[in-house]
């Protein structure tokens, strides 16, 4: 058994005491602002005041304010976490590095996904040791979700839980050194909808200087909302509480209220006469902003920052495969999805079905899914990035196929998790309703993606070609 032992690094705020084993030195819930409470849940997020001691940084952080989700048969939990843990200072971040010591070590900082509505540092999924066993630092990070996160309301800053992200990176350069990590060397790197936030920060000027490179994974360019339609959700929200849509009525509202009218924001028609819904409906709550990150790249350090991204070859199997949908499936299914996703459905069709004559219907129904949710708005961030940044773009694609439900999971959201964080031997990953499905994973995928991360998080080249529109080199991972 690894003997234990508890450093105390001291950071801008105090002096922390974390757990050392044989294999890395581990700070949790370490805060990098105030609580979010009462009104403070929809300002901007404050700076903390600091403890006098050494602060525990031993044991998990509570989580932010979320619903529980489920996906049909399939264990979702290691994606997940526990839910919302209470607790006031949740507005942390969870430290693994090789040592804490006076090295410069690469730094990696994740944001994780969860529909703008779940997810936290405590899920398993995000065990950082891999990436200390070589040689990184890496900090994951609680954000707001839901209501205080992405709500737009009048009186209040839009996207305080991208706010909250930029805030992680602020404490990151100021702190991180004190962790073994380099300041000057950091990597932002997130998924699903934390990828559509780190492909934000590339268009927002006060991300300028936080991090030399980014990671997105399965995100969205063209994911946000138009301020036209996060009014329609913040009209819903008011209506169901009835309360008058203002940060003021809001702040004395509990986080449980909160919560017990998510069901009434789903499936809100978004769609306007300049704008389809980007999420299609599986979440009332996304960035709000007036141009796309693709299209606004110019206003922010794009062009000084290298960029790693991709997606997987069949995201959409997530939302079909899990509720048993990808069976049951029909034409008039296909056509329903298309008119909504896509400017010229009937085109949209024609080509997937020309691409995959022999496709069924949920088997079309998947794929339009995929391109629309994430597939496009992954394509156009990357020829925006490479058009402006020279040979600092790099694209991937992720094929392996999950064995899980009975073969039918395949190459779909999240899958490729596991191999990033080369955990895809943990036995709560497989198993027919696990992530990974029954079947053992693929010796040296997750060593070769794993390590493609770790390359460019060092010197920003993966191994491949950077990507050009006019040449397009994507590697492929599995398959």
């Amino acid at each position: 058994m690894p003997q234990h032992s508890h450093p105390v690094v001291e950071t801008p705020s105090g002096a922390v005491r974390g757990l050392r084993d044989r294999f890395d030195d581990l700070y949790r819930a370490i805060p990098y602002a105030a609580a979010p409470l009462g009104a403070r849940r929809f300002a901007p997020p404050l700076p903390h005041s600091g403890w006098s001691g050494v602060r525990n940084a031993t044991r998990p952080s509570p989580t932010a304010p979320q619903p529980a989700r489920a996906f049909g048969r399939l264990d979702m939990s290691p994606y997940f976490g526990p839910g919302w843990v209470p607790g006031d200072e949740y507005l942390t971040v969870d430290i693994r590095t090789p040592a804490a010591d006076g090295e410069k070590r690469p730094v990696m900082v994740f944001v994780h996904g969860g529909g703008f509505v779940t997810g936290s540092t405590r899920a398993a999924l995000y065990d950082g040791r891999a990436f200390a066993r070589d040689g990184v630092v890496l900090v994951t990070m609680n954000y707001r979700v839901g209501i205080p996160g992405f709500l737009d309301l009048p009186g209040a800053p839009a996207n305080r839980g991208l706010l909250d992200v930029l805030a992680a990176l602020r404490w990151v350069r100021d702190a991180i050194s004190s962790f073994g990590g380099d300041p000057g060397n950091v990597t932002v790197f997130g998924q699903s909808a934390g990828a559509t936030i780190t492909g934000a920060l590339l268009a927002v000027p006060q991300a300028g200087g936080l991090f030399r490179r980014a990671i997105i994974q399965s995100g969205s360019g063209t994911g946000a909302f138009t301020p036209e339609q996060a009014q329609r959700v913040t009209a819903a929200a008011a209506n169901a509480l009835g309360v008058q849509a203002t940060a003021e009525q809001f702040a004395g509202i509990p986080d449980e209220r909160f919560l017990g009218i998510m069901p009434e924001l789903a499936g809100l028609d978004l769609r306007t006469a300049t704008a389809r819904d980007p999420l299609l409906g599986l979440s009332p709550f996304s960035l709000v902003l007036p141009v796309q990150p693709a299209d606004a790249l110019g206003d922010g350090p794009a062009a000084e920052v290298s960029v790693l991204i991709g997606g997987n070859t069949e995201e959409g199997n997530l939302y079909l495969v899990p509720q048993g949908k990808l069976e049951t499936s029909t034409e008039a299914d296909v056509l329903t999805l298309a008119a909504a996703a896509y400017a010229e459905p009937a085109a949209a069709v024609a080509a997937r079905t020309a691409a995959h004559p022999d496709a069924t219907p949920g088997e079309l129904r998947s794929a339009l899914l995929g391109e629309a949710l994430f597939g496009a708005g992954t394509a156009r961030m990357a020829r925006a990035h490479s058009r402006m940044s020279g040979r600092r773009t790099h694209v991937y694609s992720f094929a392996q196929r999950s064995t899980a439900l009975d073969g039918r999971l395949g190459a779909t959201h999240t899958i490729e998790l596991p191999y990033v964080f080369d955990l895809a031997d943990e036995p709560w990953l497989h198993g027919d309703t696990g992530l990974l499905g029954p079947d053992p994973a693929p010796e040296d995928l997750a060593q070769a993606m794993h390590g493609a991360w770790i390359a460019f998080a060092r010197d920003g080249d993966p191994g491949w070609a950077a990507y050009d529109p006019e040449r397009p080199v994507v590697k492929v991972f599995g398959g």
